[in-house]
C-alpha cells in the first residue's frame, strides 16, 4: 500500500530558493506547495491544511513572523510545525522569530542534504531550543515591532486615503467641467442645425431629397443623444458633489410614470417589448421633485427595455402606505448576476464586455456610459429612499428576469446621497 505523501507549504519570494527547496523536498517524497507572498501563503494554508509550513522572514507583504502569528491564532494551526528558512543568521533575529511561535529556525544557504532530515524532525514533533530568558525578552521586542509596523501601516493607509480622496475630488470636478464645456458647443451645433433645417431653401431641398432628409434626421438624433449623455453626467455630478437642489412639491407618481411610458413608445416601435402599466392602480399623491423622479423612472424603464429581448414583458407596479411609496419595475429579461447586484448601481459600471459595447441605449443589451442606474440611486437616496434589485441570476437563455424596487417616502426631505 502506497504511503500518503505529507504536504509541505513553502512561502518564499525568491524564485531560485523556491525552486531549490521544492525540488529537494519533492525528491524526498513530500508534496510541496509554494507561495510567493505571505497573504497567498495564508490562503493556501487555510485551503490545504499542510503538515508543515516553511516560510522566509522577509516577504513583500507580511513578514514570516506575522504569518506565524496569524496562523497560530487559529485553532487548527496551533500544533502545525512552522519553520523559518531565512538568510537572517543573527541570534536576535532567531529569538524574535521563535517568539512569534515558530518551531524551528533554519538559515540560508540551504543545505539540501540536511533539509529533509530537519523537516522530518519538525514533523515528528521536534522543536529548536531557546533560552527562556532570551525568549521572554524577544517576546517584548516582537510586540514592540508589531505595534511599530502597525502604526507605520496605518499612517501609510491614511496618506493613501487622503491621496485617493483628493484624486476622487479632482475626478468629479474634471467630469463636471468637461460636461459643461461640451454642453456649450453642442448647444451651438444644435441651434445651427435647426437654423439650417428651418431655412426655406434647405427645407425645400430636404423635402425633395430623401437621402438628405435621412442625414438631417440622423444629425438631430445624434445631437439629442449627446445632450442626453451630457445631462446624465451633469446630473450624477451634481448628486455626488451635493449640489442638487430638489424642487419638492406635490406630484402624482402614476402620472409621472404614464409620461415615461408614453415617451418610450417610439422605442417600442423598433423593440417589440410589452410594457404593462395600469395607471389606475398607482398611488396619486406624494411630495417629491417631479423632474428628478421622472428621470429616475425613465432610466429604470430604459434599463428594463435594454435587457429584455423582443417579445418580453415589463411590469410597472406601485403601492403606497401612509409613510412610503414602493415602485417596482419587473422584467422577463436576462437577469442580473448575483455578484453584480450591488455594483450595477456604481458610477460608470457596465455589464458585459466593453469590447462589444453598443452605442444604443435601447437595443437589446445595448450600451451606455453606465450612469443610468447610478443616477436612479442618487435621486432615490436624495429623496430619503432606497433602491435595490432582486434577480435569480444572469441567464440569457432561460431569461430569469429581474425586479428593481425603489422605496420612497410619501413626503420627501432632501438627504445627502451615499457616495457611489
Amino acid at each position: 500500500m502506497t504511503a500518503i505523501k505529507r504536504t509541505i507549504l513553502y512561502i518564499e519570494d525568491d524564485p531560485a530558493s523556491r525552486s531549490l527547496v521544492e525540488r529537494t523536498l519533492n525528491h524526498a517524497g513530500y508534496r510541496v506547495l509554494v507561495a510567493e507572498r505571505g497573504l497567498e501563503g495564508i490562503d493556501i494554508a487555510r485551503r490545504e491544511s499542510p503538515d508543515l509550513i516553511l516560510t522566509d522572514i522577509n516577504l513583500p507583504d507580511l513578514s514570516g513572523r506575522e504569518i506565524t502569528t496569524t496562523l497560530r491564532s487559529e485553532s487548527r494551526f496551533q500544533r502545525t510545525p512552522i519553520v523559518a528558512l531565512t538568510a537572517q543568521a543573527y541570534n536576535e533575529h532567531r529569538a524574535l522569530t521563535m517568539a512569534a511561535g515558530v518551531n524551528g529556525y533554519l538559515t540560508k544557504p540551504i543545505d539540501v542534504e540536511a533539509l529533509p532530515e530537519r523537516v522530518e524532525y519538525y514533523l515528528s514533533g521536534g522543536s529548536d531550543f531557546i533560552d527562556q530568558e532570551a525568549l521572554s525578552q524577544a517576546k517584548t521586542q516582537y510586540t514592540q515591532e508589531i505595534v511599530g509596523r502597525l502604526e507605520a501601516q496605518i499612517r501609510d493607509l491614511e496618506a493613501s486615503n487622503n491621496t485617493l480622496l483628493r484624486l476622487d475630488k479632482m475626478k468629479d470636478t474634471f467630469i463636471q467641467l468637461t460636461a459643461h464645456e461640451l454642453r456649450t458647443p453642442l448647444t451651438l451645433v444644435y441651434g445651427y442645425s435647426r437654423l439650417i433645417e428651418d431655412a426655406p431653401q434647405i427645407k425645400n431641398v430636404i423635402q425633395r431629397d430623401e437621402d438628405l432628409n435621412t442625414l438631417m434626421t440622423g444629425l438631430q438624433d445624434a445631437i439629442k443623444r449627446m445632450q442626453g449623455i451630457i445631462n446624465e453626467i451633469l446630473t450624477i455630478s451634481r448628486i455626488m458633489t451635493n449640489q442638487t437642489d430638489l424642487s419638492i412639491g406635490p406630484i402624482n407618481p402614476g402620472q409621472v410614470m404614464e409620461k415615461v411610458v408614453a415617451s418610450a413608445q417610439a422605442v417600442l416601435t423598433a423593440r417589440p417589448v410589452n410594457i404593462h402599466f395600469d395607471r389606475a392602480a398607482w398611488p396619486e399623491k406624494m411630495r417629491a421633485d417631479a423632474d428628478m423622479i421622472g428621470l429616475a423612472f425613465a432610466n429604470l424603464v430604459s434599463n428594463a427595455i435594454k435587457y429584455t429581448p423582443d417579445g418580453g414583458d415589463i411590469y410597472l407596479t406601485a403601492s403606497a402606505t401612509e409613510q412610503q411609496v414602493r415602485i417596482s419595475v419587473k422584467d422577463t429579461g436576462i437577469g442580473v448576476a448575483t455578484d453584480e447586484q450591488v455594483r450595477i448601481f456604481e458610477r460608470f459600471h457596465t455589464a458585459g464586455d466593453t469590447q462589444l459595447h453598443s452605442t444604443s441605449k435601447t437595443a437589446f443589451r445595448g450600451g451606455g456610459l453606465g450612469l443610468g442606474l447610478s443616477v436612479v440611486k442618487g435621486i432615490v437616496e436624495a429623496h430619503g429612499g432606497k433602491i435595490w434589485v432582486e434577480s435569480p441570476g444572469l441567464d440569457p437563455e432561460k431569461l430569469p428576469g429581474s425586479e428593481f424596487i425603489a422605496e420612497l417616502p410619501v413626503v420627501a426631505t432632501y438627504r445627502q446621497p451615499n457616495k457611489l
